[in-house]
């Protein structure tokens, strides 16, 4: 699978994604299949994998650290208890994370935005997904701003969430991230420039693509386990799939689209 020759941004997202003929791959959490997800260690097998871009969730710490974890509390994937918001940084980082198995803990611990950052040396484009409803307040967008300009990711990230409003602050602070909209319920294209709608939708749409394609608008079918239905998803042109095992996926994209 090519990758151009400079680092991806959202902005020549469509072209290069013509240009390819197949949809990019978003690591989903990482590559949460195959280590604990949002950790450093899913982040870097997933970009081992073949993942083009990294999918992840921002939540606050109690000192406003943006760390990358999705639940609001600690219990489903920490040694933790309680939320993510109640305590500062420092404290986070001495929770260990949960096995994939579940039978006891690993190394890992809850990573920030910034290590993710550092890890991807600033040249993966990165989906955020904005779990936390503090990102409506201008002071906490404007957080998630300054940290990806200090890093000039403004052009390779886009942000999403299933809340619009949790958005639109960072967008109307920083205009030229593209913002996504994630639902389980909508059939019908939305004004925002990405689109997650859960992948059953197409079912019930199947012109969901070609009229969101129509409207110049990015799709990314919310569907993290794709592999079975990635011949499916090259016929209709969806233009990035979710996963949450990169390589699994790039394979059965590799395969369909030699056939």
């Amino acid at each position: 699978m090519e990758t151009p020759t400079q680092p991806l941004t959202w902005a020549d997202f469509q072209a290069e994604r013509q240009r390819r003929g197949i949809p990019f791959i978003v690591a989903h959490r990482g590559a949460s299949a195959l280590e604990p997800e949002n950790t450093l260690a899913a982040f870097s097998r997933a970009l081992a994998d073949g993942a083009d871009a990294i999918e992840t969730d921002l939540r606050f710490s109690a000192d406003d650290e943006i760390v990358l974890h999705h639940d609001e509390t600690l219990d489903r994937t920490t040694a933790g208890h309680g939320y993510v918001r109640d305590l500062p940084l420092r404290e986070l980082k001495r929770i260990p994370i949960r096995r994939l198995d579940g039978q006891g803990f690993t190394d890992e611990r809850i990573p920030t935005l910034v290590e993710l950052l550092d890890l991807t040396q600033a040249r993966v484009p990165l989906l955020l997904e904005l779990k936390d409803p503090l990102f409506r307040d201008r002071a906490y967008a404007r957080r998630l701003v300054d940290i990806l300009a200090a890093y000039d990711m403004l052009g390779r990230t886009a942000i999403a969430s299933f809340h619009l409003e949790h958005v639109r602050t960072v967008h109307a602070i920083c205009p030229e991230i593209p913002v996504g909209y994630i639902t389980l319920h909508n059939p019908f294209p939305v004004k925002a420039p990405l689109l997650g709608p859960f992948w059953p939708l197409l079912l019930l749409n199947p012109l969901y693509v070609k009229w969101a394609h129509a409207m110049g608008k990015i799709v990314c079918p919310l569907d993290p386990n794709p592999e079975r239905r990635v011949r499916w998803y090259l016929r209709l042109g969806v233009d990035a799939l979710l996963a949450n095992h990169p390589r699994r996926v790039r394979e059965a994209l590799l395969a369909s689209h030699s056939r």
